[in-house]
């Protein structure tokens, strides 16, 4: 199986997008295929063993359409031009004839061969101007079809070639020349602002894009030389120096720095990078000089993988654009069908004349265009997967944006996701004369030459106060027990209770300590001498500063939130309780993670929240994986929404940012329906003028860009 993304021109309305996506996905070959008129782009999945990237765009092709592969680089600017151009010309000619026709008889001025004047003006629009319209309805006849093109190149026809009988076989002072001018000049300006509006959302990839870094300065030969970023490998050594753009993801191999990550992962303050560390291309190296070695260029880099998610995401439909779709395949028949009763009515039974019923019915046809409802899902799922990107929150396509606002039940992983994931020294209680600072010393040069995972904590802790470790002899691991080691003449023990128990040294007096560190979820370690013991050093893993305040914001949304574990029930208690989560699952194996999952899943939704490591099984069991990213893997699998940054806060952002971009969507779809449903009936009754009904039409589209443009001023 192949994926392919094409550019389409030539669509004009959500019926454009039905005529090619059933032209597609009637077709064996293809697994499946979306289409979306707001991107203008196609999503094919397709057997690569019955068809080819040239056959499926040569069956678009046979549909009117064009279509070729997508490229990198997104410019609306040509579409954008090609409009402004025919609103000038359109504008030239519209303009005067209502001028000549409508405004200069109201205030009493008489043109000489007034209807020759307006029908000369009125031409170039109709046909140079319209022609895209023709086009347009030409081929969705072809498909036996009809669309916008149709129901505008029927009215404004009827309004033109009803305006030439009257002018040649008629003594009527009447014609509508100006109306089918004036019709298609709005239509243009809306088309026109739509594009731009339409740029606009589609600005997040746009500023990705412009972030990458253009040049390199490369290490061959033993010589430095400046290259295209295109150009830099696998392997290559690059030299940053301050104020310069990474240009590709890889590891420092030498140098210190900090540098600014806020385009990649939202976070706006720099972060420090020393020697192993990795940096991300296209991020802005702040102060520091540092090499580094390229290990991954091109389509690979983080902000590469960054675009190509959301564009897929942009591309994807949502569930809920499928009613637009249904809507949209059977209104525009119905439309005209609606328009010839109308004419039919105001004609034979009425007997209001042939003028008042051909005005009437080009009024319904023009007022009726389904533009609106084909932009109200796509244009919002744009602006809010744009919104998310900018904050680091990757959302991998439009079902997950909806998924996630449905979401009844919120499940945490404990390390790693609530807590940082890595041990840290907490307390220090000291039983003798001796200070914290010296039973610090003793711990941690006797764990210094340990492997135990938390053996690290206290050493890093002795680093971070510059203690200087003492010489260590005879140094004993005792399996489940802990250490036994000696420094100069004094022999020590260190770890649990059993090995205090097995080398005689009373803990009686304290275990009341013991206890409560433990109920706190710390790991307490017992330090004695030879003869007593001399203090408690206790270790855990500590939540993030802005776990507590995530599950405090997520249970006010309404939702349950729940904690899953490995570790034992009273250290994971001990965690739910700093973290503000009563509900735990505890002792649960990897993969026993899905299955209560799966259990939750009978009551609602469920989002479940992990690394995206141990917790693949439980991830892909839920209606919403959210992946907690290391900032540079943003292509994980499990995920549907993958985190840029290791914050808790930023679970709560995604779920609202569902849940304003769903009400925008369900707003625009209201908003395009009620104008139709609205506009129909009063276009029947005789109560619009058609170039009202088009202006109408033209903003009706434009309102609803707006309405998804007014997502960014929400906060999250």
């Amino acid at each position: 199986m192949k994926k392919i993304e094409l550019k389409i021109e030539g669509m004009h309305c959500s019926s454009c997008v039905n005529i090619i996506e059933r032209a597609l996905n009637k077709n064996d070959g293809i697994i499946k295929a979306t289409v979306n008129f707001a991107t203008e782009k196609a999503m094919c999945e397709f057997d690569e063993k019955q068809l080819n990237v040239k056959k499926i765009i040569k069956l678009i092709k046979s549909k009117g359409y064009s279509a070729k592969i997508a490229g990198d680089k997104i410019n609306d600017k040509k579409e954008i031009n090609r409009l402004k151009f025919l609103l000038i010309i359109s504008s030239i000619f519209a303009i005067p004839a209502f001028l000549i026709a409508m405004v200069l008889p109201w205030l009493g001025i008489k043109v000489m061969y007034e209807h020759i004047f307006v029908w000369i003006l009125a031409t170039p629009v109709q046909f140079f101007v319209g022609a895209t319209f023709y086009k347009g309805s030409w081929q969705a006849l072809k498909n036996k079809s009809a669309n916008m093109d149709t129901l505008i190149a029927l009215g404004t026809s009827a309004a033109y070639f009803y305006s030439v009988y009257l002018v040649l076989f008629t003594n009527s002072n009447q014609q509508y020349f100006e109306t089918s001018a004036v019709l298609i000049t709005f239509i243009v300006l809306g088309k026109f602002l739509e594009a731009i509006a339409k740029g606009k959302t589609s600005e997040a990839i746009k500023k990705l894009m412009e972030f990458g870094a253009k040049t390199a300065t490369v290490i061959r030969n033993k010589k430095e030389i400046k290259i295209p970023v295109d150009q830099v490998v696998i392997g290559d050594i690059i030299i940053v120096k301050p104020g310069e753009k990474i240009p590709v993801d890889g590891k420092i191999i030498s140098g210190y720095s900090t540098i600014d990550e806020s385009m990649i992962t939202g976070e706006s303050i720099p972060v420090e990078k020393k020697l192993n560390d990795k940096v991300i291309g296209s991020t802005i190296n702040k102060t520091g000089s540092f090499k580094f070695k390229a290990e991954h260029v091109g389509s690979e880099t983080t902000l590469s993988q960054i675009i190509k998610l959301i564009e897929n995401a942009q591309t994807q439909k949502a569930p809920i654009q499928r009613f637009a779709d249904i809507v949209s395949a059977y209104f525009v028949p119905i439309v005209i069908l609606i328009s010839i009763i109308t004419f039919l009515i105001w004609y034979f039974i009425i007997n209001s004349g042939l003028t008042v019923a051909l005005i009437s019915s080009v009024a319904v046809l023009v007022i009726a265009c389904p533009c609106a409802l084909g932009l109200a899902t796509p244009t919002a799922i744009m602006v809010g997967t744009g919104i998310g990107a900018r904050k680091g929150i990757l959302i991998k396509g439009a079902e997950s944006l909806e998924q996630a606002e449905k979401i009844k039940y919120v499940v945490f992983d404990k390390t790693g996701t609530i807590t940082q994931g890595k041990p840290k020294l907490t307390d220090i209680v000291s039983y003798d004369k001796r200070n914290q600072k010296t039973l610090l010393e003793i711990a941690a040069s006797i764990e210094n030459l340990s492997e135990h995972p938390l053996a690290e904590a206290i050493v890093n802790e002795s680093k971070n106060k510059k203690i200087k470790l003492k010489k260590v002899s005879n140094f004993k691991a005792i399996p489940g027990y802990g250490i036994a080691a000696s420094i100069g003449k004094n022999k020590y023990y260190f770890g649990n209770d059993k090995l205090m128990e097995k080398n005689k040294i009373k803990i009686n007096k304290i275990k009341t300590d013991l206890n409560k560190l433990e109920d706190e979820g710390k790991t307490a370690m017992i330090l004695s001498d030879n003869k007593k013991v001399i203090g408690i050093i206790a270790v855990a893993d500590v939540i993030k500063e802005t776990s507590k305040k995530a599950v405090n914001k997520l249970q006010k949304m309404g939702l349950k939130v729940y904690m899953i574990t490995g570790d034992n029930q009273r250290t994971a208690n001990a965690i739910g309780k700093v973290a503000g989560i009563n509900n735990i699952f505890s002792q649960v194996l990897p993969e026993q993670k899905a299955n209560h999952i799966k259990n939750l899943q009978k009551k609602g939704k469920v989002a479940m929240v992990g690394d995206g490591i141990n917790d693949a099984p439980a991830l892909a069991q839920s209606d919403i994986g959210i992946v907690m990213s290391s900032g540079t893997d943003v292509a994980m699998e499990s995920g549907n929404i993958v985190l840029m940054k290791n914050d808790l806060m930023d679970v709560v952002k995604s779920i609202k940012l569902s849940r304003i971009t769903m009400v925008k969507i369900r707003q625009n779809m209201f908003w395009a329906l009620f104008y139709n449903c609205v506009g129909i009936p009063v276009a029947a009754m005789g109560l619009l003028n058609p170039m009202i009904a088009g202006a109408a039409m033209a903003f009706s589209s434009v309102s609803v860009l707006t309405n998804s443009l007014l997502l960014k001023m929400k906060k999250l």
